[in-house]
């Protein structure tokens, strides 16, 4: 059950708003972080591939499919995100609630922009929209 500021916890203090009460063996209760939107764990993971791509790490993106266990085409997709624009880039890194109702999938078409200038003008109509 969520819990906002005003409501009280089983130990009678109020909670943070957003955070799920977790139990514990000992009948304690904690506070979970929300959990990181899946938008922001796929752009570091595609920062990592990268990273990983250019240290030798790993061959080609076929490699990583193979060991993560998803398709090329996967791959690609998800690698796909850096070609956004390094401020969007920034900007979703950072996202918590936004990041929420943004998918990889509505930055694909952004992504496919050649200009910085023209990504940084739909990217902020794509947050405007779901904000």
């Amino acid at each position: 059950m969520w819990l906002s500021t005003k409501t009280a916890s089983a130990t009678g203090k109020p909670t943070q708003l957003g955070t799920l009460p977790v139990s514990h063996s000992d009948g304690a209760t904690a506070a979970r972080e929300p959990k990181t939107p899946h938008v922001v764990e796929l752009l570091r993971k595609a920062i990592e591939w990268r990273r990983q791509l250019d240290a030798g790490e790993v061959l080609n993106q076929a490699a990583i499919a193979h060991r993560e266990g998803i398709t090329r085409a996967r791959v690609t997709q998800i690698m796909g995100m850096l070609r956004l624009a390094p401020a969007i880039q920034e900007h979703i890194l950072v996202m918590t609630e936004t990041a929420l109702r943004i998918s990889e999938r509505v930055l694909r078409p952004i992504a496919r922009l050649r200009a910085p200038e023209s990504q940084m003008v739909r990217f902020a109509v794509l947050c405007a929209k779901v904000a």
